[in-house]
Order: structure tokens, then sequence, then C-alpha cells
């Protein structure tokens, strides 16, 4: 009977040995690394749109293997203090919270496809024609009246805008600023601009916060842009971002802060 509940017992240490380990990754230098924890890392990477396959599961499962031989090491020689890792875990459960907030408030606020629809036509009313311009940029009212009189007169507009324009990254190109939807500049500048025929330079210096500017205006064209399908999950990120930017203010104006 003795000798019977022995070899029972071995038996089920040796079942509760070999469930335990099938919960474990690897053991390394007799420490476990938790078969939870190649889960978690996984689905992250799967979210971030990797592929789970066993050359993934492989690659995270040798990853974590050395982290944890790096850990022991670091454990073995003091490489810091225990007050330096409470700072950063620290820092970390900060870090899990504020994402973990933020995924809670998106999944109750989510981002509609009619939000996005909306976003898609102003997008492509934005887009909807772009200008080649050029310009010259110069800090003083003066400065640009005298410009537009050597245009007039036929002084090269490109020579000038190498010899005059403030704006160096333009300048060099002889004020060739390429295509752009008016969107992308400033409003002054911009209705300026698209008020030009083509060919066109203003005849009156435009006042913006960087100067005055003569604008002359290349060329029009209408850009093939996007399908909704295809910039979809973009201004789904996008609006999402706007969404949390806005509640995180709203928090900031709610908070007292002293």
């Amino acid at each position: 009977m003795i000798k019977k509940a022995l070899v029972l017992s071995a038996i089920s240490l040796s079942l509760v040995s070999t469930t335990a380990f099938a919960q474990n990754l690897a053991v390394v230098n007799g420490k476990p690394i938790p078969a939870s924890h190649s889960d978690a890392l996984i689905k992250e990477l799967v979210s971030h749109g990797e592929k789970d396959t066993p050359q993934l599961r492989q690659g995270v499962k040798n990853e974590l293997i050395l982290r944890e031989v790096l850990v022991q090491e670091a454990e073995k020689q003091n490489a810091v203090s225990r007050d330096e890792i409470n700072k950063q875990l620290e820092i970390a459960r900060r870090s899990i919270l504020i994402n973990a907030l933020r995924t809670s408030y998106l999944k109750k606020n989510p981002v509609s496809d009619k939000e996005i629809k909306a976003e898609y036509d102003r997008y492509t009313k934005q887009n909807a024609k772009q200008y080649h311009a050029k310009h010259i940029l110069v800090k003083d009212e003066a400065d640009a009246q005298n410009i537009i009189s050597q245009l007039n007169k036929g002084v090269n507009f490109e020579k000038l805008a190498k010899e005059k324009s403030v704006d160096q990254g333009s300048a060099a190109r002889g004020g060739d600023l390429g295509w752009a939807a008016p969107a992308n500049y400033i409003k002054p500048f911009s209705d300026a601009m698209t008020a030009l025929n083509k060919g066109q330079v203003t005849k009156t210096p435009v006042k913006s916060p960087f100067g005055y500017h003569i604008i002359k205006l290349v060329d029009t064209r209408k850009p093939t842009l996007p399908s909704l399908d295809q910039v979809k999950p973009k201004i789904r990120t996008m609006l999402e971002e706007k969404k949390w930017q806005e509640y995180e203010l709203n928090l900031m104006k709610q908070a007292k802060v002293e």
C-alpha cells in the first residue's frame, strides 16, 4: 500500500510539473517565462499588422529568452538601484493607465463612417485643384514694390527670386513652390494666388506674417485623388487622435491645477 501510494504521488507530482511547464514559454536558469508574456506580445504585434506565424512566435520566444538572460545578468551585477527601478515602474504604470483610458474612451466614442465620409469630402474639396506657384518674399513693403516695378520692366522673375527672396528654400529654385492645394498656404497668400490667371503676377505686394510676397502663378491642375476606401483607415486614425486631443483638453479645463 505504501509503495502504491508513493507511486501515485510521484505520478501526481509529475502531472502537476508537466502542467506548470506547459504554462511556461521556457525556463532560463531555473526561472520560468510565462507563456502569457509571449501571448501578450504576439497580440500586440498582430494589432500592428504582423501575421501570427510560427516564425513570428519563434522570434518572440527567442527575444523573451534573451531579455530574461539579460535581466538576470543585470540583477547579478546590480546594474540599477531599486529606487530607479521603482521610478521606471511608476512611469510604466502611468503610461499603461493612460493608454487604457484612451482605448476605453475611443471604444465608447468611436469614429463613425459618417464622420469619415465628411472628412473625406472636406479633403477632396480642398484638394480638387492644385496650383503651381512661385514667389519672392521680402521683409519690407518698399522692397516688394521695387521688385514689382522691375518685373513690369521685364526683369526675369526667377532671377529676382534668387537675388532678393529671403525664403532661402525656394529662392535657390527661382522662387518655385511646386504643386500644392490652396489650403497648404496661409489665407492671404492662397487668396491672392487663386485670384491669378496662368502666367500672371500679383500687381501689389501680398502681406503675411512672414513679410511681403510677390506671387507668380505658373499653372493649375486637377489631381487624381485616392478613393474613400483607400484613405479610410488613415482618416479614422486622424479623427481618433482629434477626438482624444479634445478629450484631453476638456479634462485639463476641469482639473484644478495649483
